[in-house]
This record gives C-alpha cells, structure tokens and sequence, in this order.
C-alpha cells in the first residue's frame, strides 16, 4: 500500500482515536457513568475540556473527506510521487497536531495546523495539474 493510501488509513483511525477523550471527559462529567442509552445528549453538556474534546472528535470527521478525496484524486490520475507523500504525511502530521492543540487549548496554534491540512487536502486535489 502507498504512503498516501496508509495515511488515508491513518486518518481514519484518529477520528476514533480522537472519541477517547471524549468517552472519558463523558464518565468524569457524568457522574462516574458513561449514558451509552443517550450518548449526544450527555456529550451536548459537556464543558471544558470535555467540549473541546468532542470538537476535536467531530472535526476530525470534517476534515477526513476533503483529504480522502485529494488522495484518490491524486491516485487516479497516476500523479504519484514525493510531492503527494509530503502532502499526505504533513497532513497526519497536521491532525494529530491539531487534536493536541485542541485538547490543550491552544487556539492560535489548532488553527494554524487546521489551516495547513486543509491546504494539504486542496493541493492534493490540485496535484494532477502541477
């Protein structure tokens, strides 16, 4: 399998990756339970850390499209090569990045790496033409 096609992969397993948080700031909010019979209803009160954990987790679907897309793309016009490795590694990189800043609470910095996976993800879309 190609480096594109593994972080493909890779960005898969981080919006799962990503629920752990979530999961946990559920149990220590909830009283020490986990609502599995109403699991967004305990995740909408979620504070804090708890909240961002969940904006982390459900950006991360956001984000995992765009980048999909941007790598088929790539792979089915035969436009393989370093510039799409770099392009597909710095976007993982970007995302675990970006979940560590959010978790963290450093704004400026989850912005700035959200901004470079989505520049990631446009140029893949637009390396058949570079």
């Amino acid at each position: 399998m190609s480096i594109p096609f593994w972080c493909i992969f890779i960005s898969a397993l981080l919006i799962f990756i990503a629920k752990a948080p979530v999961a946990k700031a559920m149990v220590k909010e909830g009283g020490g339970r986990y609502d599995n019979h109403h699991p967004r209803a305990q995740q909408a009160r979620l504070t804090g850390f708890g909240a961002r954990a969940l904006a982390a987790h459900m950006n991360s679907f956001e984000a995992f499209p765009l980048f999909a897309v941007g790598v088929l793309m790539a792979h089915v016009t035969n436009n393989n090569g370093v510039l799409v490795d770099v392009l597909a590694v710095t976007f993982v990189a970007a995302r675990v990045l970006y979940l560590f800043f959010y978790w963290a609470d450093l704004h400026w910095q989850r912005s700035v790496v959200w901004v470079l996976g989505l520049l990631c993800s446009l140029l893949l879309m637009l390396s058949p033409g570079l």
